[in-house]
């Protein structure tokens, strides 16, 4: 049995350090303004978090391991925050294109223009 919990670790490492590659893969998306690839990653990180939650909460971690989960953290939430940062400042331009758009329409069909 005692090899079994350190397999259990190192899984839970490799999970954090493939959800740690889909964040940063989502931060270059909304970087380069690729939203669909955005969504379409969005959505296989919530399926992998989704998948990592039992195992994650089953498993004790050492001090080594526990810190190593930590730094992925905070790495999956620096990301996290670069794309809502990113999604957040996107959806005002297009709010805004939006609303310019109305403003066109109304005109248009006030003076027939």
């Amino acid at each position: 049995m005692g090899g079994y919990k350190p397999m259990h670790t190192t899984n839970i490492i490799a999970n954090y350090e493939s959800l740690s590659a889909i964040t940063a893969q989502m931060r270059d998306a909304a970087v380069h303004g690729e939203w669909d690839q955005l969504v379409a990653l969005e959505q296989r990180c919530s399926q992998h978090v989704a998948a990592m939650k039992p195992v994650d909460a089953a498993v004790t971690l050492d001090e080594p391991t526990r810190q190593r989960k930590i730094q992925l953290i905070k790495k999956i939430l620096a990301d996290d925050a670069e794309v809502r940062g990113r999604t957040e400042a996107w959806m005002t331009q297009l709010q805004h294109i939006l609303y310019s758009n109305r403003q066109e329409q109304r005109l248009q069909q006030a003076y027939g223009a």
